[in-house]
């Protein structure tokens, strides 16, 4: 399998976003503009198969590893959507 990059090469910025919008579960989820309940259970279940077939290929220090980037990842993902939560009412508020 070929290994996909996490970072620009030349930026060294994370391309994990350029690869998330490659995924036909989310590109299908976001078409309407709504993500349902059932879309949030279909990819949660796809999410615990992927973390379940990686942990079994996992030492000790690369479980650690990925355990730190998985919660990393999380930490920026909620960040991130309450900053842009943030500054669309903020918008909202001054427009």
């Amino acid at each position: 399998m070929t290994r996909t990059n996490w970072f620009d090469t030349t930026t060294d910025l994370p391309l994990l976003s350029e690869q998330v919008q490659k995924l036909e579960s989310l590109t299908q989820a976001m078409a309407d503009g709504i993500i349902a309940a059932d879309e949030i259970a279909a990819q949660e279940a796809r999410l615990v198969a992927a973390m379940k077939a990686a942990e079994g290929l996992l030492n000790d220090e690369q479980h650690a590893a990925v355990t730190a980037v998985l919660l990393e990842l999380s930490a920026y993902n909620i960040m991130a959507t309450m900053h842009e939560t943030q500054q669309m009412r903020l918008k909202a508020a001054f427009s």
